[in-house]
């Protein structure tokens, strides 16, 4: 599947945060700020398939 410079730029941008999210978590394991990092991880999850798959339906070149 060929897309485009934006939703490569989308993905990345996402992915940074959830890396960092996660690093956090990792960091903090067993304490409150780890637990919630996680969990923010996995809803930053859920937001990025959301806006890619938005990005996906409305682009000319990727859909």
């Amino acid at each position: 599947m060929k897309t485009c410079h934006r939703f490569a730029r989308i993905r990345a941008s996402h992915e940074r945060d959830i890396r960092g999210l996660l690093n956090h978590a990792d960091r903090n394991s067993g304490r409150t700020a780890g637990k919630v990092s996680a969990t923010r991880a996995l809803g930053a999850k859920h937001a990025m398939a959301k806006a890619l798959s938005r990005h996906f339906e409305h682009c000319r070149e990727c859909g």
